[in-house]
């Protein structure tokens, strides 16, 4: 078999140039003279949408029948890699069948805001999170000899003016919070190819950005896959290619090919180029062809049934007062809510699932004897006088309410965001008006992002059930009647209200510039620094048993940041029945001469515990996990200093603490200029040990002139030891030669700081 290079070779520069764009709006181009066949890809980060005939990428027109897994936002609160890894096997295995080469996702934005008309198939506000759960849903998909095309690459953080918005962000912030995830993805994940995000970055459209797509992803990363765009992103085809996008979705029926080959034959892209696109398009297409097997069976309804055991483990427990949950079989149960016949179980746009079977909450319970009334209208936010009374009536006669409420299709999507957290009206009332006839009420969201719950209070249940897929409802009645114990955590912070959240003032942007003016502060780094109670916090989930930690271990107390270090703490379940708890690790840095954060999570896990079980857990953590990004060297860098060590209930509640001591191996170099202000030369032995008798003639200066000024009792009143203090702190040593009286110049000042700077 001929090399991807030697086939390259054989071609003509139209040839090359066709292959770096698709043939239609699923599939690329076939060379049939030389052997080199077109692949499909196809969208579905939670299922396959395969679309054989009109295609759209938006969902409008049908796909396949197929099966619709639980969303993101719901596989990633799970907080469990061997389900997303399940999950993306199963995803695989359909792709096989079907002969698709490469499904579109996962997608890893992170979740800036909770406007975010997307963040329904994002995974997490947290990089470190968000970087496991794709890396293992990566690995799923791609065992099975399927690619993945990891999504939208980079700062696609809004659906506002997303095809031109310019995402403005400083270098420590994309790297410590909207990189990491495709870093992971890219090392760990092992991803096939990389999907380039419509917007600009930084003044430059992805789609051409040679340092994003270049420079960092392959060069930095060692990625050695396919880039391809987001259908309809290229602004510059034959500045794309240079940049490192190889091929162009879907197909401009040859415009942009012919583009290419005319820079090419003006001299204004260098030919290599388009060689380099085309071999490494053929060696992944073959990396899919080499293995592709239609003759792989795909029980749909065997992934029916999986699809409801994956998302019962996504469901977050949030509220469960007096013990409300989980019902029992001999009280009566009142289900309210239109939502409850007809679940909203996935988002819309280019990854909605035509399904061949929906399992709703009433049907799943359909043995139950539970009494239903509608409640509300979906696609309505007014209230229905007889559909209230009915519920009231309903509710009244039952010895515990289960309200379904949430977001319907209108209010969240791709292609817009949002402009509000709340859910409709109607279903705020109804809630309010439910509870006053019968406080026994759980309320059963079904949402892709956080909402406001102004009925909070009323609530003793409370379930986040986010977008669970096709069996929504049996997971919805495992998790209601306690046939599975809940496991859940959030996976981003839920809070208050709106205005609380970190980029409120600016999310959206100015025009077309989305300046990302909170930096590293995004979800609970915000409030926690802040302080702002959350009404639910990243991590947080309940469980219908109970369970203690102890026995916390470092493997050593003191390393350098070369080193690794094991943490192992110990776990009981100290309730009546089984459960899984998920462990979460923090790390934070006690004292920092940069802004960070208060902690941030750099280890989870999750473990199965029969009663009065307990095991054992360990972390391995090495540099990064103390690390931030410094500016000056372009690099991850660790202060030495101590760091704690703490094991989380949540982003707000420390269980176990132990610290650490990080010795740094890397000195910042530092270059002193005549503006070096005498606090910054303080904190550094090697310029003390030159300045330090000028500070003392300076300080003794400041004291002269303090006792001349001290005549006047004014003066002596204003003038302190501490004010003395700071301001020689905050003097720069040029200074020095206004306050010298002639005794100090540029010349001695330039001989001082070579000194300093060696």
């Amino acid at each position: 078999m001929s090399t991807a290079r030697e086939l390259v070779a054989q071609m003509t520069l139209e040839e090359k140039c066709s292959l770096l764009s698709g043939a239609d709006f699923w599939h690329t181009r076939s060379i049939d003279r030389l052997g080199i066949k077109g692949v499909m890809y196809s969208d579905g980060p939670h299922g396959l949408r395969k679309q054989d005939q009109t295609g759209d990428h938006l969902g409008i027109n049908d796909s396949i029948k197929a099966v619709c897994f639980p969303a993101a936002c719901g596989t990633t609160a799970s907080f469990d890699t061997d389900l997303v890894r399940a999950l993306g096997e199963a995803i695989g295995t359909e792709c096989q069948h079907e002969e698709v080469a490469v499904n579109l996702g996962p997608a890893i934005n992170i979740k800036r805001s909770p406007l975010c008309g997307r963040n329904f198939e994002y995974m997490s506000e947290d990089p470190y999170l968000a970087g496991e759960m794709a890396s293992s849903l990566i690995q799923g998909v791609q065992s099975k000899n399927i690619g993945v095309s990891v999504k939208h690459f980079a700062l696609n953080d809004q659906e506002h003016r997303r095809m031109s918005s310019d995402s403005v962000c400083d270098e420590r912030t994309m790297r410590e919070i909207y990189l990491p995830a495709f870093e992971m993805a890219a090392k760990k994940g092992k991803a096939w190819t990389f999907m380039c995000s419509y917007n600009k970055v930084n003044g430059e459209y992805a789609s051409q950005n040679k340092w994003l797509l270049t420079d960092l992803l392959r060069g930095e990363w060692g990625f050695d896959g396919i880039v391809m765009s987001d259908w309809g992103a290229v602004s510059n085809r034959p500045k794309g290619v240079e940049a490192g996008l190889d091929i162009e979705m879907p197909g401009s029926a040859g415009i942009n090919d012919a583009e290419v080959v005319k820079a090419v034959r003006e001299g204004r892209l260098d030919e290599k180029y388009v060689d380099i696109c085309c071999e490494r398009l053929i060696e992944v297409h073959n990396r899919y062809l080499e293995h592709a097997d239609p003759s792989t069976p795909w029980d749909k309804d065997a992934d029916h049934e999986l699809a409801g055991k994956l998302a019962a483990d996504c469901q977050v427990l949030l509220k469960n007062e007096d013990g409300i949950l989980p019902l029992k079989d001999s009280e009566k149960i009142a289900i309210i809510g239109e939502f409850a016949a007809k679940p909203r179980f996935q988002g819309g746009g280019s990854s909605h699932i035509n399904c061949f079977k929906i399992t709703s909450l009433l049907d799943a319970t359909a043995d139950k004897g539970v009494a239903y009334a509608q409640g509300y209208h979906i696609n309505s936010d007014d209230e229905d006088a007889a559909l209230v009374a009915e519920a009231l009536e309903k509710a009244a006669a039952a010895d515990k309410v289960v309200i379904v409420a949430g977001l319907p299709d209108s209010y969240e999507s791709e292609g817009y965001d949002r402009k509000h957290m709340r859910i409709p009206p109607n279903q705020n009332a109804l809630i309010e008006k439910i509870a006053a006839v019968n406080p026994n009420l759980v309320v059963l969201l079904y949402n892709g992002s956080p909402v406001e719950m102004p009925w909070v209070g009323l609530a003793k249940g409370l379930i986040e059930g986010y977008l669970g897929g096709q069996n929504v409802g049996t997971a919805n009645r495992a998790v209601l009647w306690g046939e599975i114990n809940p496991s859940a955590r959030l996976p981003e912070t839920l809070p208050v209200r709106l205005q609380d959240t970190p980029c409120y003032l600016t999310y959206g942007g100015e025009g077309n510039t989305a300046v990302y003016n909170e930096g590293i502060f995004v979800g609970y780094r915000y409030y926690t620094k802040k302080e702002i109670p959350a009404l639910f916090p990243f991590g947080y989930g309940m469980s219908y048993t109970s369970f203690a930690y102890s026995n916390l271990k470092l493997s050593a107390d003191q390393i350098k940041d070369t080193d690794k270090v094991t943490v192992t703490v110990d776990v009981t379940n100290t309730g009546k029945i089984a459960g899984k708890e998920v462990v979460q690790l923090y790390v934070s840095d006690r004292e920092s001469d940069v802004f960070r954060p208060v902690r941030e999570l750099k280890g989870f896990a999750k473990v199965e515990l029969q009663p009065g079980e307990t095991k054992t857990v360990s972390f391995e953590l090495c540099k990064r996990a103390f690390a931030y990004w410094n500016t000056t060297i372009h690099d991850w860098h660790v202060e030495t200093g101590v760091f704690d060590i703490q094991i989380c209930k949540d982003a707000d509640d420390v269980i176990l603490s132990a610290p650490l001591t990080v010795e740094s191996t890397v000195r910042i170099p530092v270059t002193y200029t005549e503006d070096a202000i005498f606090l910054d030369l303080k904190n550094d032995p090697k310029a003390m040990a030159v300045i330090g008798p000028m500070m003392k003639a300076s300080m003794s200066l400041f004291s002269d002139e303090a006792e001349q000024d001290a005549k006047s009792s004014a003066a002596a009143e204003a003038v302190s030891d501490e004010m003395a203090s700071a301001m020689l702190d905050y003097m720069p040593l040029r200074t020095l030669i206004s306050f010298s009286q002639g005794k100090m110049n540029h010349e001695m000042l330039q001989g001082i700081l070579a000194q300093i700077n060696g």
